[in-house]
């Protein structure tokens, strides 16, 4: 997940890395196909690839 606070508001970590590529912009997971294939559970912005 993509986040601008200091805490990820999906797993509470406060490591972050900005060295990602690729976004995908999940309004609906439930009906997503995209975010069934990502795992995704909730709302939000998640990046591609991070490394």
């Amino acid at each position: 997940m993509i986040s601008a606070g200091p805490v990820c508001p999906n797993c509470k970590q406060t490591i972050f890395s900005d060295d990602w590529t690729g976004l995908v912009v999940v309004i609906d997971p439930a009906n997503s196909e995209v975010a069934r294939l990502m795992g995704i559970k909730v709302p939000g912005r998640f990046a591609v690839r991070v490394r």
